[in-house]
């Protein structure tokens, strides 16, 4: 005889009738002539409402199987499983192996031959008592939801702990990755580039583990919680049964609470991030640009040198002349996007030029600096706050000369440089500042 025991919630008062159902169990069995216990299997704190995840029940199946078990006994319908399919399957499974099962409560022997036509109908009460139960529970989450309450699983939430009543405190340690992560999305990285960065650098993520991927990165800049605030059920549970979650586009309200907790990003910079993120789909939706690179040490021209006559993006090539050694070049993507058929017909540009045309270009700019530096105060303050980012960089480097080529801030402050057939060349900065040269 084997007995099987299990609370729904990990509440104190549950908590002390699983305590109850084991010790009932084991002297029930082991006072009984005809019982020899093998053993009380229970699950602690695990929902009813499905076996997934129930380690001790699928235990006492197996055991079962194996030949060791004669007869179950379980208080009720609803310990046992509140899904009438599993509740069903499992006893006819036990069935076929002369195993019975007993629910005390309801008094049903499933070895009986009425058992299985009363276990049907009062199993489907027991799965209709979970439906109403997950309602009334999901209806009280919503009404916490509607009060402003917050309620945040901090596990694999990177920058956040909780204190001892449950609030948000900041990480210090990982909250300065997460400013890193915005800062670095800021300065002209993409997804892939700063998981590459962070990586290389060994910074480790919420599990203490180095192993960040572009996805995640990804995530993190789209969370407003990093400002303090908080968008309630994003996600919603599809089906109580198998508790499936599924997001939230409009199939249940959600509400925004405004400064709920401490902020580690600032509301600016989080808004100036997702202001970035547009201009770089509109940007490349306009140059038919496949993905943003910022592979700024290997390749810091991607997605920045642009043709002044088709309106494409200009692609990388490596050139040989004959007997000599190869060279980088920009060359349109558009010109021979067809095999054999030569379609844009603008000329290349050596990468060593591009690099020439960057420094020429911030020094000219540089001999109207006081203008300059005029409008960089006043997009400052002004309400863009992806413009007053620009502008606060911008004038990080009013005052240097460039003499030699520098990727980082040519990607900090350079829009693009746009290659004209006629060799004329257009450097548009990211404050809207446009430099031409020939």
């Amino acid at each position: 005889m084997a007995a099987y025991c299990r609370v729904s919630t990990d509440q104190e008062e549950q908590l002390s009738s699983y305590e109850n159902q084991v010790n009932y169990y084991t002297n029930y069995i082991m006072n009984h002539p005809n019982y020899e216990l093998i053993g009380v299997y229970a699950d602690e704190g695990i929902t009813g409402t499905s076996t997934k995840k129930r380690e001790n029940f699928k235990k006492m199946i197996a055991d079962c199987e194996a030949g060791k078990i004669d007869r179950i006994i379980v208080k009720s319908i609803s310990r046992f499983a509140r899904n009438t399919l599993d509740c069903l399957n499992y006893v006819r499974r036990l069935k076929e192996l002369g195993i019975g099962v007993t629910f005390e409560k309801e008094n049903i022997d499933t070895l009986d031959a009425k058992g299985e036509v009363l276990l049907t109908i009062l199993s489907s009460l027991a799965q209709d008592e979970s439906r109403s139960i997950s309602e009334n529970s999901t209806w009280g989450i919503r009404k916490r939801f509607e009060q402003g309450h917050l309620h945040v699983n901090t596990t694999k939430f990177m920058g956040y702990d909780k204190d001892e009543n449950g609030n948000l405190i900041i990480n210090e340690e990982q909250a300065e990755t997460v400013r890193l992560i915005y800062d670095k999305y800021l300065r002209g990285r993409n997804y892939f580039s700063i998981a590459k960065e962070l990586n290389e650098a060994e910074i480790p993520g919420w599990n203490g583990e180095v192993k960040w991927i572009a996805s995640t990165i990804e995530k993190m800049l789209h969370n407003e919680k990093y400002k303090g605030d908080a968008l309630l059920q994003k996600t919603y549970t599809v089906d109580f049964l198998t508790k499936k979650r599924d997001k939230n586009n409009g199939q249940v309200a959600q509400y925004y609470v405004a400064d709920s907790h401490p902020a580690i990003i600032t509301p600016e910079v989080w808004e100036a991030v997702q202001l970035e993120e547009k201009r770089r789909k509109e940007f490349m939706k306009a140059h038919r640009i496949k993905a943003f690179s910022s592979n700024i040490g290997e390749n810091p021209f991607a997605s920045k040198v642009i043709c002044g006559e088709c309106g494409e993006a200009f692609g990388r090539k490596k050139w040989r002349p004959r007997l000599g050694e190869y060279r980088s070049v920009w060359q349109c993507n558009a010109r021979y996007r067809e095999k054999g058929v030569m379609g844009c017909a603008n000329r290349h540009i050596d990468e060593s030029t591009l690099e020439q045309v960057f420094i020429k270009s911030w020094n000219a700019l540089m001999e109207n600096k006081d203008a300059c530096i005029k409008k960089w105060h006043q997009l400052q303050k002004g309400k863009n706050p992806l413009q007053a980012y620009r502008a606060e960089k911008l004038l990080e480097y009013a005052d240097k000369e460039v003499l030699t080529f520098d990727a980082e801030q040519m990607h900090v402050t350079l829009e693009c440089i746009v290659i004209y057939e006629t060799e004329k060349i257009s450097v548009r900065y990211l404050d809207g500042t446009i430099v031409e040269l020939k």
